[in-house]
């Protein structure tokens, strides 16, 4: 019975809400990159202004904040649940700038090597 129940709920069909700091297109470009890898997922949608990300499929929501958290991101779960009908609203694009400080490029500079002896103490 109980093996019955498991290969049922991991065909269903469910829209699971998590909460996720989203705040440049970088983080936004690493998130989507490492959730859409997972399989059995029909529609990802992520809101910067409400720091949230959007999972509708049949995918287990403790596999998505495992995917989440390799990628170095804090993530919540907020709500999991049935997709409704009326989702498919207007998606608006928030503008986010390119990075933030968090994943911002750091210069790195070397000194160049001018031929002389190197010692090791």
């Amino acid at each position: 019975m109980s093996i019955l129940f498991f290969s049922l709920y991991i065909f269903h069909v469910q829209k699971t809400v998590i909460k996720v700091n989203v705040n440049c297109q970088k983080c936004k470009q690493d998130l989507l990159k490492s959730v859409t890898k997972l399989s059995g997922i029909d529609q990802i949608s992520v809101d910067g202004e409400k720091q949230t990300l959007t999972v509708v499929g049949d995918v287990d929501p403790v596999f998505i904040v495992k995917k989440i958290r390799k990628s170095r991101k804090c993530a919540e779960i907020v709500s999991v649940g049935p997709p409704k009908d009326d989702d498919k609203k207007k998606i608006i694009e928030c503008c986010l700038p390119p990075y933030c400080n968090d994943c911002q490029m750091v210069a790195v500079s070397y000194a160049p090597y001018d031929g002389g002896i190197c010692n090791i103490l």
